[in-house]
């Protein structure tokens, strides 16, 4: 009796726990989706190609990291718009993870990427990149970290509440969900003043593009079906997803896939946190 006891504790203990999120975290269970766009989708890029992923369930923050919080960890704001709860911004992807690393160190927590900065990466763009740190992932690390493009586009349109007929994170209104060139009045907005998506996660179309873990690379679509992908082994750059305040309607759209030299910064540019689940 006691022994069945025991399991029973662990197993609602591990459900409550799966339920539950981080402090300013949402818990996105794990699913397959069609990622890209279909055919017919208006404004569609001819790489955003469909094809079905497999991601195991994560966690990711509500809201896009904000300068208030960047300052708080790295010491320093290098965003150009400075009024108000906004995102922060002109961030490089190196920043990004250099970022999450510093945030697990805070809060006891393993970080997730092993930088090593004295050797010189070689990438497609290495003549762009005056950084070219190498970058790993520890596997057992329980930090925070940038989720990887499938994640994102998942999460974007719902998880397994699956939105993924809406155009845009959030629905087809784009004016109630995303800040774009039409509405922002040229700038950045304070996180969490469009309506979330259904997972109740906001800004994942508009306000600032998000760096994601991959390299940016075409998709593999060769019909199997893709299982945690975590992008290219190298490419043209680092995924940004989303879109921002600056772009068309076009390029807010949840397939839309955009990338950058990892350390480039620029006023459209920023970003937003993941845990892996479960953590150890």
């Amino acid at each position: 009796m006691r022994k069945l006891f025991v399991i029973l504790f662990f197993s609602i203990t591990a459900y409550i726990f799966s339920q539950s999120a981080f402090d300013g975290m949402v818990y996105v269970e794990g699913g397959t989706f069609v990622m890209g766009s279909q055919l017919t989708e208006p404004g569609r890029y001819d790489n955003e190609v469909k094809h079905r992923v497999m991601v195991n369930s994560f966690y990711i923050a509500k809201y896009e990291v904000t300068q208030e919080e960047y300052q708080d960890i790295m010491g320093t704001n290098p965003s150009i718009f400075t009024e108000g709860n906004l995102p922060v911004e002109s961030v490089s992807w190196y920043e990004a993870i250099e970022y999450c690393n510093k945030l697990s160190e805070r809060e006891g927590l393993i970080p997730v990427y092993k930088i090593d900065k004295l050797r010189r990466e070689l990438n497609s763009i290495s003549e762009y990149d005056n950084l070219r740190w190498t970058v790993t992932i520890d596997p057992e690390a329980d930090g925070y970290r940038l989720p990887t493009e499938a994640e994102w586009e998942y999460a974007a349109k719902g998880g397994n509440k699956n939105s993924s007929d809406y155009l845009y994170s959030g629905g087809n209104d784009i004016n109630a969900v995303a800040w774009y060139y039409k509405n922002s009045r040229n700038g950045s907005h304070p996180v969490g003043t469009k309506s979330p998506n259904s997972l109740g996660i906001y800004d994942m179309s508009g306000n600032v593009w998000e760096w994601c873990w991959d390299w940016y690379g075409d998709y593999y679509t060769s019909g199997v079906l893709q299982k945690n992908p975590a992008g290219a082994s190298w490419g043209q750059g680092r995924v940004l997803r989303g879109g921002s305040w600056s772009n068309s309607v076009r390029s807010v759209r949840s397939a839309v896939r955009g990338y950058s030299c990892p350390s480039n910064r620029n006023m459209g540019f920023g970003f937003r946190i993941a845990r892996s689940y479960p953590v150890n």
